[in-house]
């Protein structure tokens, strides 16, 4: 769980883990400023502190590479905002346990879930405007690259430099292109979510500048398969 300022939800994520299909639970905290580390520890959460805020794509570096460490076969992304519903963690877990996929997300585009979940609509249009031009960028057919609930196997956070990729937000959406990129299998499942003021949210201006990372990450992809120009994500 990587977490930055998650202490009103942090607890009820917590409960609603299935705790009979987890081996163990780790939690980054990103230097918040609030009571997350204190409420992870009395959980009995296994909880990792930045000594300062490193950013949201360096918080899930030092996760994966936290789990790899404990010999995880699976390991599972899940925010700490309660915005995912952690009851599906098995569902996920299984996709990748019988060597069905890679990776798997639970995707908030997939029969409706967004709208019923009442996303908010600009960011309906731009989920669904990035996911299309991604698409015919990298020739597949996700309904979404920007869900923040996913499961990876062990091959491929071992096959892949995640390392290198930024530590901004734009880091989810690298992952997923990184591991298309290396020819590995991406599965989805539908996913409610829940839209609410303790939910993490990032502004506007922050959503234009990934956004258009998106675009970037998409073009360079394309380009590099098509053996035009080597960036230094896809090499």
């Amino acid at each position: 769980m990587p977490a930055y300022n998650a202490q009103a939800t942090l607890k009820e994520t917590f409960d609603n883990i299935p705790k009979e299909f987890i081996d163990d639970i780790i939690l980054v905290d990103d230097c918040s400023k609030d009571d997350t580390v204190n409420i992870s520890k009395s959980l009995g959460i296994r909880t990792i502190l930045h000594s300062k805020n490193m950013g949201y794509g360096a918080n899930q570096k030092t996760c994966y590479n936290e789990a790899l460490k404990t010999g995880a076969d699976i390991v599972i992304m899940l925010h700490p905002d309660f915005q995912y519903d952690p009851r599906l963690i098995p569902s996920l877990a299984c996709m990748l346990a019988y060597d069905n996929y890679d990776c798997a997300i639970a995707s908030r585009m997939l029969v409706g879930s967004a709208k019923n979940s009442k996303m908010p609509k600009y960011k309906y249009i731009a989920n669904k405007f990035l996911t299309a031009f991604q698409n015919f960028c990298l020739n597949k057919n996700l309904s979404e690259y920007h869900s923040g609930y996913r499961a990876f196997t062990r091959n491929i956070l071992e096959g892949i430099d995640f390392n290198k990729l930024s530590d901004d937000f734009i880091f989810d959406n690298q992952m997923l292109a990184l591991i298309y990129y290396n020819n590995f299998s991406i599965g989805e499942i539908s996913c409610p979510t829940k839209y609410f003021d303790s939910a993490s949210s990032i502004n506007f201006l922050r959503s234009t500048k990934y956004g258009l990372g998106v675009l970037r990450v998409s073009v360079e992809y394309l380009l590099s398969k098509k053996r035009v120009y080597k960036t230094k994500l896809f090499k």
